[in-house]
């Protein structure tokens, strides 16, 4: 290992328990810890669980987007400084300010701190250009994906609101190309940033992220019949869960099967609005967010799991699946087949109802072909996606970087 760095780890949001910002976030600062670096985790609103030993430094904004009050109005006595303000006037606009507001806290704050090293994860706002430190910066996937996908599916209002609300990933496009280097999770990712933020692939690292085979384990006990998982941002349409819930409705015509959503649906959402249309409200359970340890006994009870993405830059639900052996669906969009290899799950078109359909209930009837795929998993997780690897693929990184500022 090479000398102990001092590192500021940036996030702009770090929901705990779900999303992989938080995740990751709580992961990479125990693992490059371990590895006997200084980690400090930089974070705004919701902020993150961090293990013992990892020091948090809050960054609050306005946090205008906060349950059960989202898009508030915030006292008069909230604001702060001009960064409020412009935060504040920003949503009052229909645009989406945090990566940017937080980004200018964070360079605030970072100025003059010592750190060897800053690396943000995905805010990449203007401020990271300057903290007078060398920045780095995590690109799950571009943003614009998302936005695409969104104004594909909207009419011309909504498209119109939604421009202006992924009006930011202008910002983070100009912002990447001027960092001295980024890091994603997966080639495809690479070649996204390439594509769509002008990023040359040469400038950027793919360091797969990872689980913690201690902790998503295969079961003691057996499994649940007919029930199938999902991890998914429900009202999300890249995550592809309304053709996944036309998939469990036509299974429903000859089988009992039972679908749980490890996240919530909003009333009137694309997922409610769904269940209801398609009556399966008896058969379909949203949890929340959950604690990892409900998640993995939620993962080895499970007769399958199931990605239903039309997009993935990477996808942690696969390898949290992968890693507790349960038999796993998904699509073949983005990294996933990158991320599931040949034979680690059984993959379908993008937004193929039928075809998803009938892949679960290929799974879903026949047991040798689940104890197939649980191994296949398992091993491939073991393999190529671990914490520990991708923290000490990240330092070597920053010894990388530092080396050639």
């Amino acid at each position: 290992m090479g000398r102990s760095l001092r590192i500021a780890l940036l996030s702009y949001r770090s929901k705990p328990h779900s999303g992989g910002q938080g995740v990751y976030v709580r992961a990479l600062s125990r693992e490059l810890r371990e590895l006997g670096h200084r980690v400090e985790v930089v974070s705004g609103q919701p902020y993150p669980v961090l293990d013992d030993g990892v020091p948090l430094t809050e960054l609050p904004s306005l946090d205008l987007y906060r349950e059960p009050d989202p898009f508030r109005t915030p006292a008069l006595r909230e604001f702060r400084d001009w960064i409020d303000v412009a935060e504040y006037a920003a949503m009052c606009t229909a645009a989406f300010p945090e990566p940017l507001t937080f980004s200018l806290r964070a360079a605030r704050w970072l100025r003059g701190s010592g750190f060897d090293i800053v690396h943000d994860n995905q805010s990449l706002g203007w401020g990271l250009l300057r903290t007078g430190l060398p920045t780095v910066a995590t690109i799950h996937h571009p943003v614009a994906v998302d936005r695409d996908i969104e104004l594909a599916a909207a009419g011309f209002r909504r498209s119109l609101t939604l421009r202006r609300w992924y009006a930011f990933t202008g910002m983070q496009a100009r912002v990447a190309r001027r960092l001295p280097a980024i890091t994603t999770v997966s080639a495809s990712s690479q070649r996204d940033i390439q594509r769509l933020m002008g990023v040359p692939t040469d400038r950027v690292e793919v360091i797969p992220v990872g689980i913690d085979p201690s902790d998503f384990s295969p079961p003691s006990g057996p499994r649940d019949v007919d029930h199938v998982v999902v991890t998914t941002s429900a009202d999300v349409p890249l995550k592809g869960l309304v053709p996944l819930l036309e998939a469990i409705a036509k299974l429903r015509t000859e089988r009992e099967v039972r679908l749980t959503v490890v996240g919530s649906a909003k009333a009137g959402g694309l997922a409610a609005t769904a269940v209801e249309r398609l009556s399966l409200a008896d058969a379909v359970t949203f949890t929340g967010p959950l604690p990892q340890a409900d998640l993995v006994g939620l993962l080895q009870r499970a007769t399958a799991a199931v990605v239903p993405s039309l997009y993935e830059g990477f996808s942690l639900p696969a390898i949290e699946a992968m890693a507790c052996a349960t038999p796993l669906v998904t699509t073949d969009a983005g990294a996933l087949p990158e991320v599931v290899g040949s034979h680690a799950a059984v993959q379908v078109p993008a937004g193929d109802v039928d075809r998803l359909a009938g892949a679960l209930a290929l799974v879903l009837d026949h047991r040798g072909l689940q104890e197939q795929l649980g191994r296949a998993g398992r091993t491939r997780v073991l393999e190529n996606f671990t914490w520990r690897s991708t923290a000490v693929r990240t330092a070597d990184w920053y010894e990388q970087v530092l080396d050639a500022c």
